[in-house]
């Protein structure tokens, strides 16, 4: 969150934790919005999210719909994870201040899903006025192509090497993203990549949306 800074959001997803242990790794990371500008965004839980006051609920398929998940935190920002421009345009519609779109690459965590690429992207953005966020796959050189693609940011895990401490031979479940045994500053030079890739094509005419064109949200 520091590395990010106000240009960036932290995404909380933590499917194995108690209920207790994801709130407790939420406070934490809650009290570091103010101080870096970097957002919180909690995955699935809504009841979460508003306890600790995160900027963001990040939605799934599994979760809450956008308008049951507003009709419970009608102060916070919401995200749908979308896979086609109908489920875009419907989130949208719904209430959604975003939409995460996926999978943009291919990616080891997602084998055999044939890669959306670039021109999906291209076509939630001609879709939907809310911000559209590229995941799956991303890497700091494709960074430029997507914001051209109409992209307002990028989501990654791996690419910022939060997969390095990597599990043991023989795990019952080998792509889920462990928590690096490794002090913050060693992952700021892979994050500023990405920072550094957004800002050198952010010059350009990007075909997402100024903010008086945007939904109220």
């Amino acid at each position: 969150m520091t590395a990010l800074g106000p240009k960036g959001a932290v995404h909380l997803r933590c499917s194995r934790a108690s209920g207790r242990q994801f709130y407790e790794i939420a406070a934490q990371l809650a009290e570091m919005q103010q101080s870096t500008g970097c957002w919180l965004m909690v995955n699935d839980r809504v009841d979460v999210a508003r306890a600790v006051g995160a900027r963001g609920i990040q939605l799934a398929s599994h979760s809450l719909q956008v308008a049951e998940a507003l009709s419970v935190a009608p102060d916070t920002l919401i995200g749908a994870s979308v896979h086609s421009v109908e489920e875009a345009v419907e989130a949208e519609k719904a209430g959604a201040a975003w939409c995460v779109a996926g999978t943009i690459f291919e990616t080891p965590s997602h084998k055999g899903r044939p890669p959306a690429r670039v021109e999906f992207v291209r076509k939630l953005a001609e879709s939907v006025i809310i911000p559209v966020i590229a995941i799956g796959g991303v890497k700091p050189e494709n960074v430029a192509e997507l914001i051209e693609g109409g992209a307002y940011g990028v989501a990654t895990i791996r690419g910022a090497s939060w997969h390095t401490n990597e599990p043991e031979a023989g795990d019952d479940d080998l792509m889920k993203t462990r928590l690096p045994l490794r002090r913050a500053n060693d992952f700021v030079e892979p994050i500023t990549r990405y920072i550094s890739a957004y800002d050198s094509a952010s010059a350009r005419r990007r075909d997402d949306h100024p903010d008086g064109e945007r939904s109220t949200t």
